[in-house]
């Protein structure tokens, strides 16, 4: 294992394994939940809400405004409790509560459950911080950025897996992959409660305090730290064209390429597949060769061309060749992450993952409101003109922001390790 920190060199070497094991198996459980769905949703908000596929682009933009929105709210809450009471109670009860809700979404009857289903997942969706700070215990800082890639490799692997799963066995009913997910959910959550060692040693536990669980207060706590709000715009501007993604891919490529659920499924497994080989195999390498810093400005500025190329792109094929093409993107994530957890103090990585979380989230909130009706506007018959890629070209300029912001942003402190 690489090298720790002083915490986890005290911990037994098989619980310090099990612990990466079960933060690792976590974060892939929630990518294929989280992909698994994407196939087959537009199909059954077509369904519940009897509507065309337009018309539903729309309210799929609505369902992942939901889910943000709670995830916003509760972000810091559940990053600030893994503070106070430790890794393992939230990951857990965050795990019990993934699994009954997608049980519950499997059975939706109407489109107000589907609601209802969106709202409880952003809230236990917020537990992504906390695998995060989990890492940031188990990691140094000179490694953490490898650590926060084998989480990107994690995700990137179950969305792999969910998407391909889900393209499969949508064809055999828009609910199965629910009910899949669900299932793995619990089948993670009982590995955990017998094999997961808490990560986060007492002395670095902290009292919870409800003035700093909420974004304003974590915003307040978190500008006293030199160099981190500015990596924090710069992530904020980068994850809204980053959620372009999970907002309209379903729809846009079934508009755009009348794709079958199958396609759908496999260009997500094939995108998941080249960002966990990125995360898993070079972030580490390229961070020692090439310092954070560059890292975060060549994944930011491929995500700004790959953009620019889906939005003219007019053939179905080109889609995979682009992916491939612009790999090197899935750097931009680990890299901006490890810049700002060095800025902070053991004992506040749980508040700046939430605080993360939040920003992921308030993105989140902003990506359905500009992609999603720019993609049904501009693929509809009232339309000026025929133009499903207005979406993308949008996310580009995004990603372009962010590209700017970070360039003209001075370091606060050298490069780890220098480049």
């Amino acid at each position: 294992m690489p090298a720790a920190s002083d915490y986890t060199a005290a911990m037994d070497a098989a619980k310090a394994k099990h612990a990466t094991r079960f933060v690792l198996g976590t974060i892939f459980i929630y990518a294929v939940g989280f992909g698994i769905i994407m196939p087959v949703l537009p199909q059954l908000v077509v369904e519940l809400g009897d509507v065309t596929l337009p018309e539903a682009t729309r309210i799929g933009g609505w369902l992942i405004l939901t889910y943000a929105i709670f995830q916003f709210v509760f972000g810091p809450i559940i990053g600030n409790l893994s503070d106070r009471f430790g890794r393992r109670p939230v990951l857990l009860f965050s795990l019990a509560g993934f699994s009954i809700d997608y049980a519950v979404m499997g059975f939706a009857p109407t489109l107000g459950w589907l609601f209802l289903g969106r709202a409880v997942a952003g809230t236990f969706g917020a537990a992504f911080s906390t695998a995060y700070a989990a890492m940031a215990d188990i990691y140094d800082e000179k490694d953490r950025a490898r650590g926060f890639g084998l989480i990107g490799a994690a995700f990137g692997t179950g969305f792999i897996v969910g998407p391909a799963i889900g393209g499969i066995i949508g064809e055999f009913g828009t609910r199965l992959p629910f009910f899949v997910a669900s299932g793995l959910g619990a089948a993670n959550l009982l590995y955990g409660f017998f094999a997961f060692p808490e990560t986060l040693a007492r002395e670095n536990r902290r009292p919870f305090r409800i003035t700093r669980a909420n974004p304003l207060g974590a915003l307040l706590k978190l500008r006293l730290m030199p160099g981190v709000l500015p990596i924090a715009l710069i992530y904020l501007f980068w994850m809204t064209a980053q959620n372009i993604y999970p907002t309209t891919w379903a729809y846009f490529t079934q508009i755009r390429f009348e794709w079958s659920l199958g396609m759908v499924g496999l260009s997500l497994a094939w995108s998941g597949a080249i960002m966990a080989l990125v995360q898993a195999l070079a972030v580490g390498p390229m961070v020692k060769r090439y310092g954070e810093r560059r890292n975060a400005i060549i994944g930011i500025a491929l995500s700004a061309i790959a953009f620019a190329l889906y939005a003219v792109n007019p053939y179905g094929w080109a889609i995979f060749v682009i992916m491939a093409a612009t790999a090197l993107a899935a750097l931009g994530g680990p890299a901006l992450s490890a810049m700002m957890s060095r800025r902070v103090a053991a004992n506040m990585q749980g508040e700046l993952q939430g605080f993360l979380g939040s920003l992921t989230a308030l993105s989140a909130i902003a990506a359905p409101l500009l992609f999603n009706p720019s993609l049904a506007y501009f693929s509809s018959a009232s339309a000026p003109v025929y133009f499903p890629g207005a979406a993308f070209a949008i996310a580009s300029a995004f990603a372009v922001t962010a590209l700017v912001i970070l360039i003209l942003t001075r370091r606060a402190e050298p490069e780890t390790p220098a480049g």
